[in-house]
């Protein structure tokens, strides 16, 4: 009949183009601020928007990201079955609910240290690279007349790299603080915009309406230090979330609450840039409680939970070593004696419990090291038995104590040890104070700090720790590595 069937994409109908991979038709109202509304837009350079400058590696290799309205739209489209079933489930069906949907999402964002292309030509490009990335975490809704929200989608695996959405890959060294934050410019901005506005997309073929709740939760402490102009980490003000010194944290080691928030750290950046009380740098210091850069981007003051068991790990690792040595009878080991001590419980460790030594701590070894099984283990090397008994209490105790900070739902999960929280905490701290004094004399780590001081009050307030910390982002950092045929930290170098 010479009639052409298949259309030029041009002339399809919107139902049509709904059809094709990657193509959701969206709006926003109102229209989001400097943001085009077209809404095919796929992977862009990172640095769309900036002038190209003569620099040491070409900028057009530096980043690439997806714009980050298109990325929730494709996010929520792929969920569009379970939303539709959850409204159907909660009895919410159809013709009900068109508006009031909200989305809760989880931000992550973490520095890899090298990676380099191990061999392969390619662009220069420094050997860092920084992941920005973002987890639906739920998506509720408020009927027209109720007064209650519903929850109709929940993600079931929030740590999983499945639901962790990369946003944006930068070659970027996260310690240069000034081309972290000109890279990321563009998404907080977008991000702010998002924030005034909703979104209208078509779910289970009725257009519905959206609104966005974004949590920065998915950071290590060196990032947020950075995003929130703090000092860095081994700074007198220990901690994210509290304005307690590192003195004082290490006397009262369990009451303290959390007073840190965006704002507030961008009022006293204010005071620290200003002055108003004329005061030296030492009052004016204290008054700011060490915000001294301008904070860069939102995020939520929570505690990251495998960074978390890392810092602590790290530290029994470093109270077995002293227990080795007796240093709780005399000051000021030498050098000398602290390695003997380090290389009698590394070996022990290998033998017993198939540790290897590790240069850094990381997740796996800081497991295992943490199990009843490895204090009996290093219990054979301690020569007291009171000694032993302290150190086996401080084991059980954190046994106990480490569910309530990794479980994605501790109420459900464990709800006896989210209990007995607390008494815990504040039984741990006794011990660290009095019988393992040598070593928290007016100092402790800012995790340790932030295990016994706020946990029961970010679980009060989130409902969870586990679930929103940054382990997706992390799992997914190996995905990356994969991609990029790179295996680094995986050489067999530091094995003795």
């Amino acid at each position: 009949s010479g009639r052409q069937i298949f259309q030029p994409l041009h002339t399809l109908r919107a139902a049509e183009k709904e059809l094709l991979p990657g193509f959701h038709q969206f709006e926003w109202q109102p229209a989001l601020k400097n943001v085009s509304p077209s809404c095919n837009v796929g992977i862009i350079n990172g640095l769309s928007g900036w002038f190209s400058s003569v620099d040491d590696a070409p900028a057009d290799t530096i980043t690439r990201r997806f714009r980050y309205d298109v990325a929730l739209v494709s996010a929520l489209k792929d969920l569009e079955e379970d939303i539709v079933e959850g409204l159907r489930e909660s009895g919410m069906e159809d013709s009900a609910c068109t508006s009031g949907f909200s989305v809760m999402i989880k931000e992550c964002c973490d520095g890899m240290g090298d990676v380099s292309e191990k061999h392969g030509g390619g662009p220069v490009v420094p050997e860092k690279a920084v992941r920005f990335s973002f987890t639906i975490m739920s998506v509720s809704v408020l009927a027209d007349d109720e007064v209650e929200e519903v929850t109709i989608f929940t993600e079931p695996k929030p740590n999983s790299e499945l639901s962790c959405k990369p946003l944006c890959l930068m070659f970027v060294d996260e310690s240069d603080h000034e081309t972290l934050t000109a890279v990321l410019g563009p998404i907080v901005a977008e991000r702010n915009a998002m924030k005034e506005s909703r979104l209208i997309l078509s779910i289970g073929g009725l257009p519905r309406s959206f609104r966005f709740h974004f949590r920065g939760t998915g950071y290590d402490e060196k990032m947020v230090r950075e995003m929130e102009g703090l000092e860095a980490s081994g700074s007198t003000y220990i901690c994210t979330l509290c304005d307690s010194s590192r003195a004082e944290a290490s006397q009262n080691m369990v009451l303290h609450s959390i007073t840190r928030n965006h704002d507030e750290n961008l009022e006293r950046y204010e005071i620290w840039r200003t002055n108003p009380f004329s005061e030296s740098v030492d009052e004016l210091r204290d008054r700011v409680k060490g915000v001294s850069a301008k904070p860069f981007m939102e995020t939520q003051p929570t505690l990251d939970a495998l960074h978390c068991d890392i810092g602590n790990a790290t530290e029994f690792y470093k109270i077995f070593q002293d227990e080795i040595g007796e240093v709780y009878k005399r000051a000021n080991p030498s050098r000398e004696e602290r390695r003997s001590w380090r290389a009698a419980l590394d070996k022990q460790l290998r033998k017993k419990m198939k540790l290897k030594p590790v240069m850094r701590m990381n997740g796996n070894y800081a497991r295992r090291l943490m199990t009843q099984e490895a204090v009996e283990v290093v219990c054979e090397l301690v020569p007291s038995e009171e000694r032993r008994e302290a150190l086996r209490e401080l084991m059980t105790l954190y046994i106990q104590m480490k569910p309530v900070w990794r479980a994605t739902c501790p109420a459900k999960e464990c709800p006896d040890l989210l209990c007995r929280y607390s008494f815990n905490s504040q039984h741990f701290a006794d011990l660290l104070s009095s019988t393992f004094k040598y070593r928290y004399n007016g100092k402790i780590t800012n995790y340790l700090h932030k295990t016994l001081a706020h946990v029961p009050e970010i679980i009060e307030r989130d409902g969870s720790i586990g679930a929103w910390a940054s382990e997706g982002n992390e799992s997914a950092n190996k995905l990356f590595r994969r991609f990029r045929k790179m295996n680094a930290r995986q050489s067999k170098a530091f094995e003795l």
